[in-house]
Parts: structure tokens; sequence; C-alpha cells
């Protein structure tokens, strides 16, 4: 669903005027002046990145930040963004560290004392994390974690496996229970049956799903089936013997129809559409 620039206005005054509740029950009201700078901020925002709000839902989530001076730290500060497929948002937190999320994708960040932590519960998100050696930042996907200082780095939950590309700095990798590994900026691992497979180079200056783009590297079908649902395609899980077949290659996402007809083209099947979801049939 589109949103004009109007309506991101509006939804951003919104999402501003409840930070400002939160925070005048934490710390007490902010001075006029404080409030008119806040507005003034949001405004020019929105007006620079209002194609981004109208197709993305990008949400900025700041209110600790707007604490006065030597107003107390509270001892826990907690988000939840989720966004459904076809869609994507940004996640903007106080330290200046970003999560971008892709489509159908569910994300909770908790920040407290001497620790900042993400819980990727679903889906793909892209992870600019400012350095800050007193509090390391921790990503838990599934029984992985990920924990770094400052990077920047893309995890993929699916249903069998996490999928870590590393694009600047260093993450240490772990399954749960076991040794992991330390993946460096231009490679990238995965977790799958609770073992890390060691890290492979790939081309991090190439554009991915931020552009509407995957890099399929064997991927199973089916797993890239629910790369395009994210994207908001919605085909059905294929059955095996389609399931397990491996696709190499670099592909839109932006067409799904036309992209899984020029595999089926080499694999053997067929796309077919039934009560408006696609459906893969062998030949």
């Amino acid at each position: 669903m589109s949103t004009s620039p109007h309506d991101a206005l509006a939804l951003d005054e919104q999402l501003l005027a409840d930070a400002l509740r939160e925070a005048a029950a934490r710390c007490g009201r902010l001075s006029d002046e404080q409030l008119r700078a806040l507005r003034r901020r949001r405004r020019t925002v929105v007006r620079a990145a209002g194609g981004v709000l109208a197709a993305a839902g990008t949400l900025w989530l700041a209110a600790p930040a707007w604490r006065g001076a030597g107003a107390p730290t509270p001892a826990v500060w907690s988000r939840t963004l989720a966004t459904r497929a076809g869609e994507r948002g940004t996640l903007t937190l106080t330290d200046g560290s970003t999560v971008r999320l892709n489509g159908a994708t569910r994300v909770r960040v908790t920040y407290r004392a001497g620790e900042r932590r993400a819980e990727l519960l679903g889906g793909q998100a892209f992870f600019d994390v400012r350095h800050d050696s007193a509090r390391p930042f921790t990503v838990v996907a599934g029984r992985t974690s990920a924990r770094v200082l400052g990077t920047a780095f893309d995890l993929d939950l699916t249903r069998r496996h996490v999928a870590l590309s590393v694009y600047h700095g260093a993450v240490g990798f772990d399954p749960a229970g076991a040794r992991g590994v330390v993946v460096r900026a231009g490679y990238r691992s995965s977790i799958a049956a609770g073992a890390a497979s060691a890290p492979a180079r790939f081309n991090a200056n190439l554009p991915d799903w931020r552009a509407g783009w995957v890099d399929t590297d064997g991927m199973r079908l089916d797993d890239l089936v629910e790369v395009l649902d994210r994207a908001g395609a919605n085909v059905a899980a294929p059955r095996e013997p389609l399931a397990s077949t491996r696709v190499f290659g670099r592909f839109r996402t932006d067409r799904p129809r036309a992209l899984l007809c020029a595999i089926g083209a080499g694999f053997g099947f067929a796309v077919v559409e039934r009560d408006g979801e696609l459906v893969l049939e062998q030949h």
C-alpha cells in the first residue's frame, strides 16, 4: 500500500507524539524550544526521504535520545519492528546504528547497561552497527548468535539455516553449543544443523536484496521461493524433488513469475496460477 508525502508526514507526527509522551513519562516534559527543534528536524527527514517512507515505511525510533541533560537512563529500552511481505522498514537506534528489514521480517532490539542486543525473529535484516567497546552488539537468530563491536552485515533466517554476509568489519558467528567462525568483510557463512560453514568470498559491491537482487549461489529452490515471497510474491512452497533443487545465479526479484518460468525451463517445471497463488508443477 503506497503512502503519500502528506500521509507520511502525518504518520511521522503521530510517531513523534507517541515518542514525546513516552519521554515525558520517563523524564519530564521537554522545553518548547526542544519540541520545535525536534519537529523541524523530523519534517526535514520526512521531506528528504519522502519516497523512501512511501515505498518502505521507514520508522525512526529514537525517543530515548530526547532526554534532558542529567536525566536518568532507563534500565532497559526495547522495541520490536515487523514488516509484511512486500514491505521494508528501517529502525534507527539511539546510538546511530541502523537495522534495515526485508519483507516478512521481525526484529526485536533491546538496550541495557553494557549490552546492545537484537533478535531476528524471522526474515532478513541488514545491520549497520556503530562501534561502542563498552557495549558490544549481539544479534540472535534462531539458535545462532553474531557478536560485533562496529560493522555492517546481513543476516538471513530461513527454515533450514541462518546465512551471514559481512560488508564491513568482522563478526563472530556462533551456533548454539558449538564452535563458530569469525567472518570478515567480503566473506559469508551459514549455520545449518548446528554447524558453521567455512567463510567463502562474495562480492560485497554488487547490489543485494536492498536493491531488488538475489544471489542464489546454490540456494535451494524452496529457499528462493521464500526470498521471493518476502518481496511480495505469493508462491506455494514447492514439493520434493523440486524443493531441494539447487539454483545458481544472480536474479532480479521484482518479476517473480518470469524468473521462476526461466528457471523452470531449465529444471523441467511449469509455473501456473491458482487462486492468486503461483504453483510450481513438475513436467
